[in-house]
């Protein structure tokens, strides 16, 4: 006991620098540890899953920029009569007719009634002279309805031998039974190429172009069997038919060359 109250105050000392020691000792770990805290932390907050933004709704952006692009288009023809006044046509019987719309009058108030077809027609008229079996060659009649002269339009003759072309037209090309009596000639169209064929019984017949039935209802005219190059009055202006088709008619204006169709209109 004595000894513990000679020597307690080292006793305490060494306490406290075992203490002190051990203090010493833990501040590594404890700043390790506190680095560890702050960094767990630190990616805790910079390295945290960022949701991304929705996308953008550009649509009415979008739009403006479209109707921006396109530019505003004013129509001020017919029927918008702001800048252009209604006008007023008189007939040859004197009616008046409104022009409302434009249509009224001229090509696009006529009317195609109906179409007849124009022909090429090949025959197989006769057979020349025949020696020992073969004839000297065979008569073909040819007939274009659709040819833009009266004077080409009628049936005219041509004698033609195999393996001869004519008026660039066509080639005989083969006979087939008797030669002087054969049942068939067979002939090479110029151009084509094709080949038909033509006897005594059965003509050839193609479809070159047609004749127009037009009627031409504000004026109560009717023009028939007109054919291409033949001029149409309409409305007092003056057209070129420069096409006919079985359904259509295609009309030029004379001065200005603008064309339009003529077309067959159902009734009723």
């Amino acid at each position: 006991m004595d000894w513990l109250k000679k020597h307690y105050e080292k006793l305490i000392l060494g306490v406290v620098l075992v203490v002190a020691i051990g203090a010493v000792a833990a501040v590594p770990i404890l700043i390790s540890q506190t680095r560890s805290e702050l960094e767990n932390q630190r990616n805790s907050i910079l390295r945290r899953p960022i949701k991304p933004l929705p996308p953008l709704d550009l649509t009415p952006h979008e739009a403006v920029i479209q109707r921006l692009e396109a530019p505003l288009n004013a129509d001020f023809g017919r029927p918008h009569n702001l800048f252009n006044p209604v006008q007023w046509q008189r007939t040859p019987d004197g009616r008046l007719i409104k022009l409302e719309k434009g249509t009224e009058v001229g090509p696009e108030a006529a009317v195609l009634v109906s179409t007849t077809p124009l022909y090429l027609i090949l025959t197989l008229d006769s057979i020349g002279p025949v020696t020992d079996g073969v004839p000297s060659g065979y008569l073909i009649g040819i007939e274009r309805q659709a040819a833009p002269t009266p004077a080409a339009r009628r049936k005219r003759q041509t004698f033609v031998r195999l393996n001869e072309k004519k008026e660039d037209l066509f080639t005989l090309r083969e006979v087939q039974g008797p030669p002087d009596n054969p049942t068939a000639l067979i002939l090479e169209l110029s151009g084509s190429g094709e080949r038909i064929s033509l006897s005594k019984e059965e003509p050839y017949r193609r479809v070159e172009g047609y004749l127009a039935d037009i009627r031409y209802d504000p004026e109560k005219r009717s023009f028939t069997g007109r054919r291409v190059g033949d001029t149409l009055t309409l409305g007092g202006e003056a057209y070129n038919i420069v096409a006919i088709t079985e359904n259509e008619v295609v009309v030029s204006h004379r001065l200005t060359g603008k064309k339009t169709t003529i077309r067959k209109r159902t009734e009723g």
